[in-house]
């Protein structure tokens, strides 16, 4: 059985430059709707909201520094939690255009927004809020981000202090009465 493979796997990533300004938000993942990721509602089907948004994932942490090698090395980032809010249906062949901020972090974790866009019309399609955790794999237990990935963090989280926290964070699932 075929593992899933992200569209960056082996391409490594490259140097992070102290000085080159930061995006906010970080544009990193483009893509188009595979047939392979349309239901029977003729829709992108909703485990593939979170493939996609797992893609933009793989992107943001190839731009941060963490690769194949920073993994074969034993460690790497898991994602703990993910609240996903479904806007708008898309369809096979459709471009998609992905956006992520980082909305906080500590010595093991860190909170990241992500926002997909239909890549022509720019409609908002879904947003998805997640919870990652440093690991060491080799223990299998977290373990705390080296100094130079706490530093490069540091300085994403401060270019992106300047946009407004979008109103779905930290909200609670239920039905409301």
């Amino acid at each position: 059985m075929e593992r899933v493979v992200t569209p960056y796997e082996g391409s490594g990533h490259r140097p992070w430059d102290d000085s080159a300004e930061i995006p906010a938000p970080l544009l990193l993942h483009r893509t188009t709707v595979s047939p392979r990721w349309v239901d029977y509602n003729g829709h992108l089907s909703e485990s593939c909201y979170l493939l996609v948004f797992g893609d933009n994932s793989d992107a943001f942490f190839r731009y941060l520094g963490i690769d194949e090698q920073y993994r074969e090395n034993g460690h790497s980032l898991y994602t703990v939690e993910t609240h996903i809010h479904n806007r708008r249906e898309v369809a096979e062949g459709e471009p998609l255009a992905l956006s992520l901020r980082l909305l906080d972090h500590d010595a093991k974790r860190v909170h990241i927004f992500h926002e997909m866009h239909h890549g022509e019309t720019e409609a908002l399609l879904a947003t998805a809020e997640q919870l990652l955790v440093h690991v060491d794999t080799r223990r299998g237990r977290s373990s705390e981000l080296p100094h130079h990935l706490r530093h490069r963090l540091a300085a994403i989280h401060q270019a992106h202090a300047v946009l407004p926290v979008p109103d779905v964070i930290g909200r609670p699932m239920g039905i409301r009465r």
